[in-house]
C-alpha cells in the first residue's frame, strides 16, 4: 500500500542560531499547574456567557438570547422516533470509531450527490459534533509556524486552535461592504509556501456571508496557483442548508481539482436543529487520511454514539427532513427580515440582509460614538483596554442592564479587530421574543446616561 503523501515525514529543517541558544539555555523552574501551551487555548465566548445570563434570571429577569446559534425547534419527530427505537435495539455499545458503516454510507451518497462528486464511505469520519474537526485538523496537518488562514469575523475556534497548536494565524478580513464573503483577490495576499490549511465558511458565521460559485472559482484558481501541493481546504459546510432568497449552496469540492484537497466538513446541529445529538463528519480527500483522523478519534472520542448516528442517517435520508428544514428556514427568513428593519431603525447602528444562517452582523459604530464607548474604553486603564472593546462595553451593557445576550466582535476573532464595531446576533430564538429584544435594544441606544453610569460602576465590563 502507497503511504499518503501528508504522512510521509517532512525534511527536518535547520534550526538558526536562536534555536541553538534557546535549546542551550537552562530551562526555568515551572511554578503554575497549568502548562504554557494551554494559556494559548482561547473559547467560545457565546457559551462562556452562560453563567452570567443565568445570575440574571436568578433574580427573576428575563433574559432574551440572542447570544448561542442554537435552533429554538425541536428535533423532527422522526429523527427522535429513532434515536428511542435504536436505543430499545440496544445500539447502546462502542462501536466503529470511524463511524458506523450505515450513517457513513449514507453521508457518502448525500455528500456526492448534492456536490457531483465521487465519495466512498471509507473517505468519511464521523465525530462529536462538526467542532472536533477543527482543532484535529489543525494538529494534524500543522507544524508550528505552519500558517492558517482563515475568515475573521469567523467561528471563533478557527483562531483559537490555530494559536493553540502554534500555527500562525493569518485572518483573512471580511468586509461589510463585500456582504462578508470575499475572492480570489482578497485570498491571493495570505497564501504563502508556508500555508497549510485554508478555512471557508460557508454560509458563515457570523455573519451569513454566502458564496457565488463564480467567486468559488476565483478562490480555486488562487490555492491551485499559490498553495502549496499539500495544503488542505477546510470547507465548513454547517450552515449548508440554511439559505434565503433563493441561494443555493456551493462547495468549492466541486470544483475541479478541488476535491483532492478539500475536507468537507458537516453534521446535524444546524439543518436538523439537533445541537445535543452531537454527530458531525468530515469527508476527507482520501482513505488514508481518513485512517488518521479515525485514530485520533479513538484517542480521544472513542466513538460516537451508535444511536444518535443511526438518527442522523434517518435525518439524511427521509423525505420528511426537507420539509422539516422548508419550515425552519421560513421562519428564519421572517425573523431576519424583522430584525434587519428594527435594527436599521436604531440610531447609530446599521444592518446588512444575511443571505444564509441564522445570525445577524449589525455595524454599532455609531452607537458606540453615542452611547460614548468608544471614549469611555479609552479610559480604562491599558491592562484592561486589551481584555475588551468598545462593541464589547456595549454588548456588557446591554445584558446587564437590559437583559439582551449578544456577543462582540472580538468573539469571533481577536487579531485585526481593533476598532470594527459589530455585534453578532442570533435569530435562532422566538419571533416575541426578538422583538421585545428589539424594543430594548432601542431604550439602550438612547440612554446614554444608563451607560455612563454602568461604566462608572465598572462592574461587569468583559
Amino acid at each position: 500500500m502507497t503511504t499518503h503523501p501528508l504522512l510521509v515525514p517532512r525534511p527536518r529543517r535547520t534550526p538558526g542560531k536562536g534555536a541553538a541558544r534557546a535549546r542551550a539555555a537552562t530551562p526555568k523552574a515551572r511554578t503554575g499547574l497549568y502548562s504554557s501551551q494551554l494559556r494559548l487555548l482561547g473559547s467560545e465566548n457565546a457559551f462562556r456567557i452562560g453563567p452570567q445570563i443565568k445570575a440574571l434570571e436568578d433574580q427573576g429577569l428575563k433574559v432574551i438570547r440572542c447570544n448561542l446559534g442554537e435552533p429554538d425547534f425541536p428535533l423532527a419527530a422522526h429523527i427522535a422516533d429513532e434515536v428511542k427505537s435504536q436505543i430499545d435495539l440496544g445500539q447502546t455499545h462502542y462501536c466503529d470509531p470511524q463511524g458506523i458503516l450505515p450513517l457513513r454510507e449514507a453521508i457518502a451518497r448525500t455528500v456526492a450527490e448534492r456536490r457531483g462528486i465521487k465519495v466512498t464511505p471509507d473517505q468519511v469520519v464521523v465525530f462529536p459534533g462538526a467542532k472536533p474537526p477543527i482543532g484535529l485538523a489543525l494538529q494534524a496537518y500543522c507544524d508550528p509556524g505552519d500558517e492558517v488562514v482563515y475568515p475573521s469575523p469567523g467561528f471563533p475556534i478557527y483562531e483559537s486552535f490555530a494559536t493553540y497548536v502554534g500555527a500562525r494565524p493569518r485572518p483573512l478580513h471580511l468586509r461589510e461592504e463585500t456582504d462578508f464573503s470575499f475572492n480570489g483577490r482578497d485570498l491571493a495576499p495570505l497564501v504563502s509556501r508556508r500555508t497549510r490549511v485554508i478555512i471557508l465558511n460557508f454560509p458563515s458565521n457570523p455573519t451569513g456571508g454566502v458564496v457565488t460559485r463564480a467567486q468559488l472559482e476565483e478562490i480555486a484558481e488562487v490555492i491551485r496557483r499559490k498553495a502549496p501541493a499539500q495544503v488542505r481546504v477546510y470547507s465548513d459546510e454547517i450552515y449548508e442548508d440554511i439559505l434565503f432568497d433563493g441561494n443555493r449552496h456551493h462547495s468549492i469540492a466541486s470544483l475541479p481539482g478541488m476535491a483532492e484537497r478539500t475536507v468537507i466538513v458537516s453534521g446535524v446541529s444546524k439543518s436538523y436543529a439537533w445541537t445535543g445529538g452531537r454527530v458531525g463528519w468530515a469527508v476527507f480527500p482520501s482513505a488514508d487520511e481518513a485512517a488518521v483522523f479515525k485514530n485520533l478519534n479513538i484517542n480521544y472520542f472513542s466513538c460516537v454514539p451508535a444511536y444518535n448516528q443511526m438518527g442522523a442517517r434517518t435525518a439524511l435520508e427521509s423525505p420528511l427532513s426537507r420539509a422539516s428544514i422548508a419550515r425552519m428556514c421560513e421562519a428564519f427568513a421572517e425573523r431576519r427580515d424583522l430584525m434587519v428593519a428594527g435594527l436599521n431603525a436604531i440610531p447609530g447602528v446599521t444592518c446588512r440582509k444575511p443571505g444564509g444562517a441564522f445570525s445577524l452582523f449589525p455595524n454599532i459604530a455609531g452607537l458606540c460614538g453615542n452611547l460614548g464607548a468608544v471614549r469611555a474604553h479609552q479610559k480604562l486603564p491599558r491592562s484592561d483596554r486589551g481584555r475588551t472593546s468598545p462593541s464589547t462595553l456595549v454588548q456588557m451593557f446591554l445584558l446587564w442592564r437590559y437583559q439582551v445576550a449578544t456577543m462582540d466582535r472580538r468573539s469571533f476573532g481577536r487579531i485585526g479587530s481593533d476598532g470594527l464595531h459589530y455585534l453578532r446576533l442570533s435569530i435562532a430564538t422566538g419571533l416575541d421574543d426578538l422583538k421585545e429584544g428589539l424594543r430594548r435594544m432601542r431604550a439602550a441606544a438612547s440612554d446614554r446616561d444608563g451607560f455612563q453610569s454602568f461604566i462608572r460602576e465598572g462592574k461587569h465590563l468583559w
